[in-house]
């Protein structure tokens, strides 16, 4: 495990960015994503939710891409952020859901957006593309 301590990304731009397309992309787990949101306080993490979902939005997730990404995520299949994730089309107000299920509702949007993301690398960004996100080194690398 690499760990994560919030120092790490707290006030830092595109933090967030930066930790959700390392576990898109299998540099960090999703644990360690899981470990930082865990560290940051109520109103950072409602901020958090609401980017990663603007993240799902664009990577166009699909009901079925929500389905694995719940089964990806270990949170249960009943839970509001999975059903959430699962409808047809997507709700997306995870940020408006208790605080109490702000880390479910994380690893939900985030393992789901690795299933969409992984899918739109594979289709429209095979063979390389210039979107930065898609282009990251590993945290050990980072200078």
């Amino acid at each position: 495990m690499l760990g994560v301590s919030r120092e790490d990304w707290r006030g830092t731009k595109g933090a967030t960015e930066r930790v959700v397309n390392e576990v898109a992309q299998g540099l960090r787990t999703l644990e360690d994503g899981t470990a930082w949101f865990s560290l940051l306080s109520q109103a950072e993490r409602k901020a958090v939710l609401q980017e990663v979902a603007s993240y799902a939005m664009q990577a166009h997730i699909t009901a079925a891409d929500g389905s694995a990404g719940v089964a990806r995520s270990g949170v249960k299949p009943t839970a509001n952020a999975s059903v959430m994730i699962c409808m047809d089309p997507p709700r997306y107000g995870f940020a408006g859901l208790p605080a109490e299920e702000h880390i479910n509702a994380f690893r939900v949007l985030v393992a789901t957006f690795s299933v969409a993301d992984t899918r739109r690398r594979q289709t429209y960004c095979t063979g390389g593309c210039g979107h930065s996100w898609h282009n990251l080194s590993t945290p050990g690398e980072r200078p």
